[in-house]
């Protein structure tokens, strides 16, 4: 979960690992708002860092599929990967995302 700061018209203006003072709202880092906020800060990084957010969603969603399908069993991770990928499911669950539609942008 990221913290944000928003504009008077909604738009978010400041990012952030943690909670302070000045951002307080929550969201999801895949979130195609996180996205487009990264994607115009300066700097050739923001461009990696959007992509990077954007492919751990279609990462998690393979996983998820891989999973569906028995082609991998969940104790076929590594228990560090366990707890990481359970604890993006109840993120995503709570933030109701879903697999990726033809209306998700990469």
């Amino acid at each position: 979960m990221l913290y944000i700061k928003r504009n008077t018209s909604g738009e978010i203006v400041m990012l952030s690992k943690e909670q302070t003072t000045e951002c307080s709202e929550t969201i999801a880092p895949d979130s195609p708002e996180v996205l487009a906020f990264l994607a115009d800060q300066p700097g050739s990084t923001s461009h990696f860092i959007a992509s990077d957010l954007a492919f751990v969603r279609v990462v998690e969603d393979i996983l998820e599929v891989l999973l569906d399908k028995g082609i991998i069993t969940f104790t076929d991770l590594p228990e560090a990967a366990q707890a990481k990928v359970m604890k993006r499911k109840s993120l995503r669950a709570k933030n109701d995302v879903g697999l990726l539609s033809d209306d998700d942008t990469i």
